[in-house]
């Protein structure tokens, strides 16, 4: 169940993008920004603007593949990253305390969630945000444009090795997410960030603990090269100018979210249905032995 809610987060959270540059001194909640791949062609980037109902009022900005490279080459391979931009997002900037929001579309290997996770840590918040692309694709590229926008609408400058260090942690827990479960992988992370935001460590060994501590509770065995890579990355965070009071924060509020979600009629529906399904699924099993 555990690991439900955390698909639920996924479907309830629609991430919000970044807003341009000419409002950013006036952006208000509600305000939007959208980021096109400029290696789209005209008939791909018609057909997004119109599923993402773009209007003639809000600023468009075109990621390039070379900004992919810049902040995604030291993790994934070039293959993987491409040489087209394609992925285009689109960021809404929300009420304070509102939270993150995100919501996917072709997007096939970083989850929802792990946009919220890796958004978070660039110091990013209170956003709705859409991934969008005509085609499926990995969606590592996507992060680039998020904040690329978020700096633009939120008139905020996000340092470089933050962005780095954002980029980096979306690629390591998908990465993870392939060897121990996606579900699994984004549930430890954000596990780990919330004792991070509460008993930040001080040594390596405090830090190594904190992750193995993180993995027991959530019932997931981890093998030394695994411990080692989120011990690599988490000290490179701790190094950095990041608030993980916010962090904690935007946490909390993602918590909240789900909470109301599955208290409300649409939520009860949803698990009533997922019941359903596993009294079918387990009728059908029994059919075998019959």
């Amino acid at each position: 169940m555990k690991f439900l809610t955390k698909k639920i987060l996924a479907t309830g959270l629609a991430l919000g993008l970044f807003m341009p540059l000419s409002v950013s001194a006036d952006a208000q909640p509600g305000d939007r920004i959208i980021t096109l791949g400029a290696n789209l062609t005209e008939e791909q980037k018609n057909m997004l603007l119109s599923e993402m109902k773009a209007t003639q009022n809000e600023e468009i900005i075109t990621v390039t593949n070379d900004e992919e490279h810049k902040y995604l080459g030291s993790y994934i391979s070039k293959r993987l990253i491409g040489t087209k931009a394609i992925s285009s997002s689109s960021i809404t900037l929300g009420k304070k305390a509102s939270g993150l929001k995100v919501e996917t579309k072709n997007i096939n290997w970083v989850t929802n969630e792990m946009y919220v996770n890796a958004l978070i840590t660039a110091g990013v918040k209170d956003a709705e945000i859409y991934v969008t692309s005509p085609i499926p694709v990995s969606g590592t590229a996507a992060l680039t444009g998020l904040i690329k926008a978020y700096e633009l609408s939120s008139d905020k400058v996000i340092p470089e090795d933050v962005k780095q260090a954002a980029n980096e942690e979306m690629v390591k827990t998908a990465t993870l997410g392939d060897q121990i479960g996606t579900e699994e992988a984004t549930a430890l992370m954000t596990r780990i960030k919330e004792e991070m935001a509460k008993n930040p460590p001080e040594t390596e060994e405090e830090l190594k603990a904190l992750i193995e501590n993180a993995a027991k509770e959530l019932g997931l065995t981890l093998n030394e090269a695994q411990i080692q890579s989120l011990i690599d990355l988490f000290n490179k965070l701790k190094e950095l100018n990041i608030d993980w009071n916010q962090v904690g924060d935007q946490l909390n509020q993602a918590k909240e979210q789900l909470d109301a979600f599955l208290s409300s009629e649409e939520g009860q529906t949803f698990l009533e249905k997922l019941k359903e399904v596993f009294i079918s699924l387990i009728d059908a099993i029994k059919a075998l032995f019959k």
